[in-house]
């Protein structure tokens, strides 16, 4: 299954490929995303935040009241804002497109 994630810049973008059941955050980190996910998926932190393109946001399922209090941490939150690391990535997702907030900074720097 393929998702698109479009660079902090707007102008950037990489295709990724990912097996069902993938967890987003490590697909994006796989190629090469500034996406941080200090707590290792444990929603202990907002730094692996992503906006979910707006065609694509419905498709997902309603994000955690846990998850939603992390979002009130992230900078540049929108209304379709998601932690990536509680996106399941199932058939039903193909084509999945997220935008890296331009607020994203990796301190764990390249892995």
């Amino acid at each position: 299954m393929r998702v698109t994630f479009i660079h902090a810049d707007g102008k950037g973008r990489t295709d990724a490929e990912a097996e069902p059941g993938s967890i987003l955050l490590d697909v994006a980190q796989a190629h090469m995303m500034p996406l941080e996910g200090t707590c290792e998926g444990q929603m202990a932190c907002s730094t692996c935040h992503v906006i979910v393109d707006k065609a694509d946001f419905d498709r997902l399922p309603p994000a955690s009241e846990m998850e939603e209090d992390m979002l009130d941490l992230a900078a540049g939150v929108r209304r379709t804002s998601r932690l990536s690391c509680q996106i399941v990535l199932t058939h039903d997702l193909d084509g999945l497109t997220v935008h890296i907030p331009a607020e994203s900074r990796n301190m764990q720097g390249p892995r």
